[in-house]
């Protein structure tokens, strides 16, 4: 029996080879995704461009290892929740301005020039848009792994 499920294990998704070198490779695919939103302001990039790379780490680990494997580790609702925390993070972000009169006025302050604190709150707003725009990436392709034509059709 147990020899069964670690041949069901291994057959689902792609080759181990694969398999392996996703395993290795999606903690830095992660990891740059975080520095592209973090030092956004500093260089190009910015919470976009780290969303979308963060959203494919996930996206990557979802195509080595198959559909089945990964609905048991990365839950739908989950995904989405988070989705909706980053857009509730940003929300808040700016309407915090207006604790000083302006709606999306920077209430944190400048600090040194070309370090990582110096944008002000564009920092918190690339962390909160970073989470929305991966995680909402995320949930997208999870709506269409889970609900393919080709599960109907079987």
């Amino acid at each position: 029996m147990k020899e069964t499920n670690n041949k069901n294990f291994t057959s689902s998704g792609m080759s181990l080879i694969v398999k392996t070198v996703t395993r290795w490779t999606v903690l830095f695919i992660m990891l740059y995704g975080w520095y592209i939103t973090l030092f956004g302001h500093l260089s190009p990039g910015g919470g976009f461009a780290g969303g979308v790379i963060v959203a494919l780490s996930f996206i990557h680990i979802i195509l080595a290892y198959g559909k089945d494997f990964v609905v048991k580790k990365i839950n739908k609702i989950l995904s989405e929740s988070l989705e909706t925390t980053g857009a509730l993070m940003f929300l808040s972000i700016s309407i915090m301005g207006f604790s000083v009169g302006v709606f999306f006025k920077d209430f944190l302050g400048q600090g040194k020039a070309f370090s990582l604190l110096s944008g002000g709150m564009i920092l918190p707003a690339n962390i909160a848009i970073m989470i929305k725009v991966g995680f909402g990436m995320l949930s997208a392709f999870l709506c269409l792994i889970l609900f393919s034509p080709q599960d109907e059709e079987k």
